[in-house]
């Protein structure tokens, strides 16, 4: 079958954008921000997406667009004969299957917020009552069920329009809307009274904080930021490749790497403008952690001026950047079916539709009747394994391997790398690059990998 194309560069970027943009930007970037200080925690995770970031996005574009395949066959088009790298390809395939398995879970909460801001649940309630309303949810497996069947059925159904009718065309008009939405919702908070105080915390370095618990203190807000600017991008299970196979020759990549980096980053940090100024005008706990959206801030709707509208569009906003996410990783399975099986794209989404249903039951299951705890008192013990086995060992362990596919001769090799990179216009590769690229890149990415996987254990 012949190649899809994208429509335009801006699909791309905004494509890829959407992919990278998700709960781990407007969930997790916000409560890890408060937990280690603000202003400081932002400047050096800032650091790690331009020295990490950018360079391994860089390497994953480069393998889907030479390679012209999904993960689970570009390594067969470049690797040397008789080479194993190919073998990756399935743990990508599977990365990308377990990723949907509680991702589509967590984007059906969002959407039933949603309805639960127009519909005013939330209006009248003390904070205690508000906490109720997250954790009655959860123990409604029935009413999570619609909402999972929904995510899913739209996602597929984006999917099989094709890549530019459908993918590309309903990402672009979601990323607008998003950004639009992000920007009315930023500038409604940070006029909040007493808002001042929260952009001061966000936005202004105090390194005094990261210092306050010594040496040890300093190196955990270091490494919490290596990790977000890494886990962010969604690096190393595919997800991006398969829109470089998608990607024209007219464009160098790293520059394309470096746009899709900064609008991602734009939506982390006006996140966090959203947030934080509202948190410290209403006084609330900005450390809450994984609570912080479903059962902190919807005590802030409740009670500013106008709640009712700036949560919904705020959990609206949120909708939009878990669905882009979704719509990504499920074109990304698609691809990788129609690849390894010959399968057309509808034969492709109707069969993953109906395993995708079965796949993220366990998940959904997980919040009540599954519960249990393997790392410690959390909301879902089932999400919290698959999150675990994707973030701590299949993102990193696969960033890994592709960097040193790219950058040694036992694989594809940097000059072939750098020469795919480089074709077109735009920020290019440079030589000098080539020994950060081989022997600092992978001791950074080893370090997320080791500390990963032992981090719920210590």
């Amino acid at each position: 079958m012949k190649r899809e194309k994208l429509g335009s560069r801006l699909g791309f970027i905004l494509l890829s954008a959407g992919c990278a943009i998700g709960v781990g930007n407007v969930w997790k970037f916000p409560y890890i921000t408060g937990q280690y200080g603000g202003g400081a925690f932002v400047l050096i995770y800032l650091i790690f997406l331009a020295i990490l970031g950018i360079p391994v996005l860089t390497m994953e574009f480069s393998l889907g667009r030479a390679s012209q395949k999904s993960p689970v066959h570009m390594y067969q088009q470049l690797e040397k004969p008789g080479h194993k790298w190919h073998i990756h390809g399935y743990f990508a395939m599977a990365g990308n299957y377990l990723l949907m398995m509680f991702y589509t879970s967590v984007a059906g909460w969002m959407l039933q917020y949603v309805f639960y801001m127009i519909s005013g649940k939330f209006e009248g309630k003390s904070s205690e009552q508000i906490t109720g309303v997250f954790n009655t949810m959860l123990g409604q497996p029935w009413i999570l069920l619609i909402f999972l069947v929904v995510v899913i059925i739209l996602g597929f159904a984006v999917c099989a329009l094709g890549v530019q009718k459908g993918i590309e065309k309903i990402s672009k008009y979601m990323m607008l809307a998003l950004l639009a939405i992000m920007i009315v919702l930023a500038i409604r908070s940070i006029f909040l009274p007493g808002g001042a105080e929260g952009l001061k915390f966000y936005l202004v370095p105090n390194f005094g904080k990261m210092f306050a618990d010594g040496f040890s203190g300093f190196l955990k807000v270091v490494v919490a930021a290596m990790n977000q600017a890494f886990f962010t991008l969604s690096l190393g299970i595919g997800s991006m490749a398969i829109f470089g196979s998608y990607l024209g020759k007219d464009r160098a990549l790293m520059g394309e790497a470096v746009n899709v980096t900064v609008l991602d980053t734009f939506v982390a940090i006006t996140a966090g403008l959203i947030i934080f100024p509202a948190c410290f005008a209403y006084d609330i706990d900005t450390t809450a952690g994984p609570p912080l959206i479903f059962q902190t801030l919807p005590n802030v709707f409740a009670n500013m001026p106008g709640g009712r509208i700036f949560g919904t569009f705020f959990f609206v906003f949120m909708c939009f950047a878990a669905f882009t996410t979704v719509i990504a990783v499920f074109e990304n399975i698609i691809s990788m079916c129609m690849d390894k099986f010959g399968w057309s794209r509808k034969k492709s989404c109707l069969i993953n539709c109906i395993a995708m249903l079965f796949l993220a039951l366990p998940c959904m299951l997980g919040a009540n009747i599954l519960l249990f705890h393997p790392f410690g008192e959390t909301i879902n013990g089932v999400l919290d394994i698959e999150d675990y086995i994707v973030s701590n060992i299949l993102l990193p362990s696969g960033a890994l391997i592709m960097v040193l596919f790219c950058n040694f001769k036992f694989g594809w090799g940097f000059d072939k790398f750098k020469e795919e990179a480089n074709t077109g216009k735009g920020l290019k590769v440079a030589n000098w690059m080539k020994y950060y690229f081989r022997y600092v890149l992978p001791i950074i990415i080893g370090v997320i990998l080791v500390y990963g996987i032992i981090s719920p254990f210590i």
